[in-house]
């Protein structure tokens, strides 16, 4: 009897004294990205800091962005907004754990957050029929399993970012109303206020907006530096020429817009997919796939000090002394770096975002 329970004591040690999966176990990836591949289907794929391919996990339809556990080798993929799924990836096994679904009445927005610890996953959502914007809270050691949620703090939440460091949650307030009767229309321009929301343990900390004048710029997408200044990219929803697209903030500050002539902004053709600080926190990048350029800015002057042509730039992020980009032709390739584009199979549509494992 002794024996017996020696074993199981000990077996119970085993387990506990076992190596736990981490990143390097799947090749450290440097970063993750959805696809859609030649033969009409789609999947996550995990590449490497020599822009290589590690490996390529099937999804059930159109990724949009992905959020990577901070330390075990496990990432939720996004669908497309508006999409209800959301996979929980063992990038080990390549198997899908759960799935998360969007609650009734809700859709989700494209792109999710961890807490520092990896015990939270928080969700942009779209209470659609109350037209107000929702963030979503998961306890990942429950299985995933739903456990509250809160008010994002405005209309449309669309990117959430961690501060690095802190648990600090900033969500994109893109202020458009949209709803599945109506597919993609936007519902509200007239009215539309998008905002920058602070979340500190479920509360609105601190929201900043833009000048009254540029209420049709809906925010879209999150960088945030090492420091915690948050840059953002922008969607032009007016009519007329737009006056800026990237957009810094400082708490406890006014939001920034930064600076570039009205022939760089016609350039963008309103719109940005993806947005990125470098390194060194000293430059912010950002793609338009519909101008097929990447524009970069000095962070401290606001000045547009680069621009580069990129057919159908998609996401964007930090890589070395300067930028990862990606295509949606498939091309990956460096930016303010030496190196030519890395020889990634062209099978490979690469979706909206690259993001970083282990940025915050």
């Amino acid at each position: 009897m002794q024996t017996g329970r020696r074993q199981f004591l000990g077996g119970l040690l085993a387990v506990s004294l076992a190596p736990k999966p981490s990143w390097a176990d799947v090749g450290s990836p440097a970063y993750l990205a959805a696809a859609a591949l030649r033969d009409g289907s789609f999947a996550l794929c995990g590449i490497g800091a020599a822009l290589d391919v590690l490996f390529q996990i099937p999804l059930p339809d159109r990724g949009h962005a992905a959020a990577a556990h901070p330390t075990r080798p496990e990432a939720v993929a996004f669908a497309r907004r508006p999409g209800t799924f959301a996979v929980i990836i063992d990038c080990l096994t390549g198997v899908a754990k759960a799935e998360l679904r969007a609650p009734a009445g809700r859709h989700f927005y494209g792109h999710g957050a961890f807490s520092a610890d990896g015990d939270w996953l928080f969700t942009t959502e779209n209470d659609y029929e109350a037209g107000q914007g929702r963030i979503g809270v998961w306890d990942v050691r429950a299985g995933y399993t739903r456990s509250a949620e809160y008010s994002s703090g405005g209309v449309g939440p669309h990117d959430i970012k961690r501060v690095p460091g802190t648990d600090t949650l900033v969500i994109a307030n893109g202020g458009i109303d949209t709803h599945p009767d109506s597919g993609r229309v936007k519902l509200n321009i007239p009215t539309m206020q998008p905002n920058l929301a602070y979340f500190e343990a479920g509360e609105v900390v601190e929201i900043a907006e833009l000048d009254r004048d540029l209420h049709k710029n809906s925010i879209r997408h999150l960088a945030v530096s090492s420091t915690g200044q948050v840059a953002f990219g922008m969607q032009w929803q007016g009519g007329d020429e737009s006056v800026g697209l990237v957009g810094t903030h400082l708490r406890g500050q006014a939001a920034r817009v930064l600076d570039a002539a009205p022939d760089q902004l016609r350039a963008m053709q309103g719109y940005v997919g993806s947005i990125a600080f470098a390194a060194d926190d000293r430059r912010i990048a950002v793609t338009s796939p519909r101008g097929g350029i990447v524009q970069t800015y000095d962070a401290d002057t606001a000045a547009l000090i680069d621009v580069q042509s990129v057919e159908d730039a998609s996401g964007i992020v930090r890589g070395g002394a300067g930028f990862i980009v990606s295509s949606g032709l498939g091309q990956i390739r460096r930016l303010g770096d030496a190196g030519s584009p890395a020889a990634v199979p062209s099978r490979y549509a690469w979706d909206n975002h690259l993001v970083g494992i282990g940025a915050a």
